[in-house]
């Protein structure tokens, strides 16, 4: 049986430049955004499982439920959600960002005892959780031998 696998675009790397150089590299400016326009936007993902079920749940606050497309093919779950960037405020007043905004795409390998098409995803409070039902296991039988 194969279990969940996620994919994420980003190396290592680049999410350690993005976490960890800001660090070395902050100015005392704090009239300069924390967070540049093209920093990748990462929600966290917790992922259970449970008897019947796999629950995925998404931590996407500030995105509209239109911005948000979840969907299944072949053995894979695709999560793909948009928040879109504030407007820059036009007067010369002060401002510090910190929330990123952009394109969130994850991609889930999924194990082949689910059932894809009873998949249902819910979005409630920020949180968008995703329901993935498992396929009963099958109950072995007694083949009756017989004697030639």
């Amino acid at each position: 049986m194969r279990s969940f696998v996620y994919f994420q675009p980003r190396s290592v790397m680049e999410r350690w430049h993005r976490d960890v150089d800001p660090s070395f590299n902050a100015s005392a400016d704090a009239s300069r955004p924390a967070i540049p326009n093209n920093a990748p936007w990462l929600p966290s993902v917790d992922l259970r499982e449970e008897d019947g079920r796999f629950v995925l749940r998404a931590d996407v606050p500030g995105v509209a439920l239109k911005d948000i497309e979840v969907s299944a093919a072949n053995d894979g779950l695709t999560i793909r959600c948009e928040r879109p960037a504030r407007q820059r405020m036009s007067s010369d007043g002060f401002e510090y960002i910190e929330r990123a905004a952009g394109t969130f795409l994850r991609r889930f390998t999924l194990p082949t005892s689910v059932r894809g098409e009873d998949i249902k995803a819910h979005y409630a409070d920020g949180v968008l959780e995703i329901e993935i039902p498992k396929q009963p296991r099958p109950e072995a039988r007694r083949i009756p031998v017989t004697v030639n």
